[in-house]
């Protein structure tokens, strides 16, 4: 299950979490280092990560002895060959080359340092920005429970629409949003989109119909289009691939405090019903609104372009570290400038490449079982009659066990190494309990029926997984560029899809809804195991080629070849 560049002589495959032996490095002197140099003196390496450490998901948080602070960190890396050191050697237009070095050096002391400072300057704040996202986007439920509808004379099937529109302008906006970020940069781009859509949000204040609601959706999902996949590639300036998935998990994790708070906010905010003769909703979208408008002024200055840009925050040692230790891990991070656009030809070359359109029809389907549910929450909830403060906090058990899964599906990719068992986990989950609700009744218990709904909708999250995933085998900056951005069209795609799914002539218990979600989840559980072997095949055939070569001809494709990212010989897929 290997996702890793094999440094050239290498016969054994690797596991997919490993930082392979062709990952690289820097030093404080700049990027003139001459392969004489590395031949004549070579500093020693640290061991390789797979031999130190057990799951990169709970290594975390183990505590390191004194000996093992002070070895060396520094892993193997292509960089350490002559041959390979000058084919991957990061070009001048690379913002970070004049930290590169093949002989630096340094400490897991100086590594777990930098790489706390970086969670703390860097991931909390991304984590908060993706907070005020999430409030913005779901405080729709909060509103639903509030007779939000019935105010302003809207159907459940407008209501349909509108979550439709939203999707929809959310897709549209994706691969511009990615395009547009490549060239100015996300630390410019992403705040822009901040503000921008929290402006409309809190504009929805003053929603007065049927038009002002689809309108004020199209715009947010058009605002918020991209925000995802722009995070996640600028975290790759930071993060390796052995950490990123762990990262993205942690990221997420503000998606379900945003649920809970907003959960606690909706029901103290909507008891402002009545105040200067306004719903209760509409101070929901204004003070929520505001908040995010205020997080996104402050993020044109708490997201630095990147590990060299960061406006004093880290030293030139520590610079060198975070520049090195992520080209040792992924030597295409040093393909592009942090401000270079994509042409329509590297465009074009992402979006045809089929290795990667397994991963997309996942993207699709996976959410499929459980978003109606999701979606129709709240609303499931008040029809069982619950009251509105009821309702919002009975929204909060479902965020804790989805939360809980969250980690535990994470903890589980890199236990089992496989990604697909740890992602089909979302649709053995939902199959049993969605069979439960197909058999329910209108004599079903109010309790029966908030206790399935309730671990429904507190599904497996395993979008951040697969985003990783994604990230991983696209293998190159602007390759991984456009795939993250059709990766996120097809998730908001089966997002339309499965907003339409419950409908109004089969309310309140949506038994054809159900019927069609149960046979979407068996499909989808097949999906997966299609995937593995599709990429299990990919890596047995190069790998048959590569092993059949000798030393010499695997130098001269690497010094030589023409093949870019995951069409390369000596890359293995994660699966």
């Amino acid at each position: 299950m290997s996702t890793t560049l094999l440094s050239h002589g290498a016969e054994k495959p690797r596991r997919n979490d490993d930082t392979d032996a062709s990952s690289f490095s820097g030093d404080e002197k700049g990027s003139k280092v001459s392969v004489t140099a590395v031949d004549a003196k070579v500093p020693p390496l640290g061991a390789p990560l797979d031999e130190q450490t057990g799951n990169p998901f709970t290594s975390i948080f183990k505590r390191k002895t004194k000996t093992e602070l002070e070895a060396i960190a520094t892993q193997p890396s292509v960089f350490d060959d002559p041959t390979s050191l000058e084919a991957y050697r990061p070009p001048p237009q690379y913002e970070n080359t004049h930290r590169f070095n093949p002989l630096a050096r340094w400490t897991w002391r100086e590594e777990n340092k930098i790489v706390r400072k970086m969670d703390l300057r860097i991931m909390v704040w991304a984590a908060i920005m993706f907070f005020s996202l999430d409030l913005d986007r779901s405080n729709i439920s909060q509103a639903n429970s509030d007779n939000f509808l019935k105010d302003l004379g809207l159907t459940t099937n407008d209501f349909n629409l509108g979550n439709t529109l939203f999707r929809l302008s959310f897709l549209i906006a994706e691969l511009p949003s990615q395009l547009v970020s490549k060239r100015i940069g996300p630390d410019v781009w992403v705040p822009c989109q901040m503000v921008l859509w929290s402006v409309v949000s809190l504009s929805q204040f003053w929603l007065s119909g049927r038009t002002s609601f689809l309108v004020c959706r199209f715009l947010i999902g058009f605002c918020q289009g991209g925000f995802i996949p722009d995070i996640v590639l600028y975290l790759s300036y930071f993060y390796t691939k052995r950490e990123l998935p762990i990262r993205m998990a942690y990221f997420w994790m503000s998606n379900y405090a945003a649920d809970i708070i907003s959960a606690f906010l909706g029901t103290g905010i909507l008891k402002m019903r009545g105040v200067g003769g306004k719903e209760g909703w509409r101070y929901l979208f204004l003070l929520e609104g505001i908040f995010t408008l205020l997080i996104g002024i402050a993020s044109f200055w708490l997201m630095p372009a990147g590990p060299t840009q960061t406006r004093g925050w880290f030293d030139e040692r520590e610079e060198t570290i975070m520049v090195n230790r992520v080209l040792r891990d992924d030597p295409t991070k040093s393909d592009m400038h942090n401000r270079e656009g994509l042409s329509v030809r590297m465009i074009w070359d992402a979006a045809a490449d089929w290795r990667m359109w397994p991963l997309y029809a996942v993207g699709l389907t996976h959410m499929m079982p459980v978003g109606p549910p999701q979606v129709y929450l709240t609303l499931s909830l008040r029809n069982l009659g619950f009251s509105t403060t009821e309702t919002n906090l009975l929204t909060i058990p479902s965020v804790v066990v989805g939360a809980t899964m969250l980690l535990f599906t994470a903890y589980i990719s890199e236990k089992i190494n496989s990604r697909v068992l740890a992602t089909m986990i979302l649709q053995v989950w939902a199959l049993p309990l969605l069979i439960a609700m197909y058999t329910f009744s209108s004599q079903t218990s109010q309790w029966v029926y908030f206790a399935v709904v309730t671990l429904v909708t507190g599904f497996p999250y395993v979008h951040p997984i697969q985003v990783a995933w994604a990230s991983r085998n696209s293998y190159g900056v602007g390759k991984r560029t456009v795939s993250a951005s059709l990766y996120n069209m097809c998730v908001q795609t089966g997002a339309i899809v499965y907003a339409n799914i419950y409908r109004k002539d089969d309310a309140p218990l949506y038994k054809r809804g159900n019927r069609v979600l149960i046979g979407i989840a068996s499909m989808n559980i097949a999906l997966y195991i299609l995937i593995h072997f599709f990429y299990k095949y990919l890596n047995r055939r190069r790998e048959k080629v590569w092993s059949s070569w000798s030393q010499k001809e695997r130098e001269e494709y690497i010094a030589t070849t023409k093949d870019t990212g995951n069409q390369r010989l000596d890359f293995r897929f994660a699966y």
